[in-house]
């Protein structure tokens, strides 16, 4: 096989001829590092390629497997991760100018757990300035989209989505508190998956709001989204919100199938939508007829706050991170994203009643969520409500009218998961033609708390039978 068809393994076909030593971890990482050196000047993913320490890596896995020491599906597989994560003794920046010379002395939990594992650290990844999805400075360049380098990635894990789906790495770590993973996922074309909250460790993640911060993987197809997954669950002490319930296998759970009976609940007020554009709308609706074909009973179910998701979570978002970064907001507010300046400053002036009743109505939310799931084993809507739409110079709102018209058209369908605690996954589930530039488009599918093995499972039947994961973007 040649190197430079490597980089667009599977991560499964990679573990396989990695244990078979018909490929090493040391061709593997050559590859990517190669592949990350001709490819990503188009696409500024990486804010810090770690080659030597990947190489020590690679050369440690192939010493380790050949005197057979492996130790698990990972061993040896070069995976690249957000820069909101820290990594021992690599820069870790949260692609900001206040971090630029930060290296941590301590792996985040999920990082340990991934080295654990065997895999193989290519670098860190590019984001919005602190996840906050500013849109106006890129200290580290702007990510741009692999599908049409026109056209935006999504955020603000917009480096894990490109970078997946270029082939710069295996697969991914994103962070996803309002959406973050599965946004570039839906817009890049490949599956990222939010895990429950509390299933994966936050220690040593740059955090922006408590209860919804969650690390999940990202990569070019469900079987690699499970692989990835399974090593980073797990109760940490060092995050007392993380849960105890043991992990499963993830992989093992992928039947190539759906779940006999399987109760799909249709979310009418996230489908229905009117700023859901008809190209993304048929879509979806599309995919949900061939999980319907694949045996799924499907019917409409409706949660009636999910319209108003976006602003419960932006209330909880401005106030919960602006007393996090206090120190920085009343001292390097300037050294900010203007639209982080602006989010840090509306956090320090939201009256203590409206966070109040956020989070009474977040209360409610979850109820009702949890109500249609009491019916159903998953729900199913759009991720986005537009395809990736072509990058563009942002200018300054002129007023306030601006900024609620902003805030209503938000592309995302997402809050609704992390308000509510429940795990989702978006997954590939056609392109748009036309005007939209045949740009990916995302099927979220959502599931019971703690039952991503469900939504893999889903999932996997999905991709299985409708044969997106088969195109890759030609840069």
């Amino acid at each position: 096989m040649k190197k430079a068809d490597l980089p667009f393994l599977s991560v499964a076909e990679m573990s396989r001829l990695v244990e078979t030593r018909e490929v090493s971890p040391v061709e593997l990482a050559e590859a990517y590092l190669e592949r990350i050196e001709d490819v990503d000047s188009k696409l500024n993913s990486y804010v810090t390629v770690a080659a030597g320490s990947a190489m020590a890596e690679a050369r440690r896995a192939e010493a380790e497997i050949a005197a057979g020491r492996r130790r698990g599906p990972l061993h040896g597989i070069p995976l690249a991760v957000k820069d909101q994560m820290w990594t021992k003794g690599i820069r870790t920046t949260n692609a900001s100018t206040l971090l630029e010379d930060f290296v941590p002395d301590e792996d985040a939990t999920v990082i340990a757990r991934l080295k654990d594992a065997g895999a193989v650290l290519l670098g860190k990844l590019n984001m919005s300035e602190f996840a906050t999805g500013g849109r106006f400075k890129y200290p580290y360049g702007k990510t741009r989209n692999p599908w049409n380098t026109d056209y935006e990635p999504g955020a603000s894990s917009s480096g894990s989505g490109a970078a997946t789906a270029a082939g710069l790495c295996a697969a991914s770590l994103g962070e996803d508190t309002s959406g973050s993973i599965r946004h570039p996922s839906s817009w890049c074309g490949v599956v990222g998956l939010r895990p429950t909250w509390g299933r994966v460790s936050r220690h040593r993640l740059f955090p922006i709001i408590w209860s919804m911060d969650q690390a999940g993987p990202m990569a070019r197809s469900v079987e690699d989204c499970a692989m990835v997954l399974t090593p980073i669950c797990g109760f940490d002490p060092q995050d007392p919100a993380t849960s105890r319930l043991p992990t499963p296998d993830f992989r093992a759970a992928l039947t190539g199938d759906v779940k006999k009976g399987l109760r799909v609940g249709l979310v009418k007020e996230l489908t229905y939508d009117d700023q859901v554009v008809p190209v993304v709308r048929d879509a979806f609706l599309a995919a949900v007829d061939r999980l319907s074909d694949l045996g799924a009973d499907v019917e409409e179910v409706s949660i009636p706050l999910a319209p108003w998701a976006r602003a419960i979570f932006y209330t909880h978002m401005y106030v919960e991170m602006t007393a996090r970064y206090q120190d920085w907001v009343d001292n390097r507010l300037e050294e900010f994203d203007y639209d982080a300046q602006v989010r840090f400053l509306t956090g320090s002036l939201v009256p203590a009643h409206c966070y109040h009743k956020a989070q009474r109505l977040r209360t409610l939310l979850r109820r009702q969520a949890l109500d249609a799931l009491g019916s159903h084993d998953v729900l199913v809507s759009p991720t986005m409500r537009v395809p990736a739409p072509r990058i563009k110079p942002y200018l300054m709102p002129a007023s306030k009218g601006d900024s609620r018209a902003l805030l209503e058209r938000a592309p995302d369908q997402t809050p609704t998961v992390p308000l509510s605690n429940l795990p989702a996954l978006s997954v590939p589930c056609g392109f748009a033609p036309g005007e939209w530039g045949d740009m990916p488009i995302g099927l979220q599918i959502i599931g019971r708390p703690f039952e991503e093995a469900v939504i893999l499972r889903t999932a996997h039947a999905y991709e299985q039978s409708a044969g997106w994961r088969k195109r890759r973007p030609s840069i």
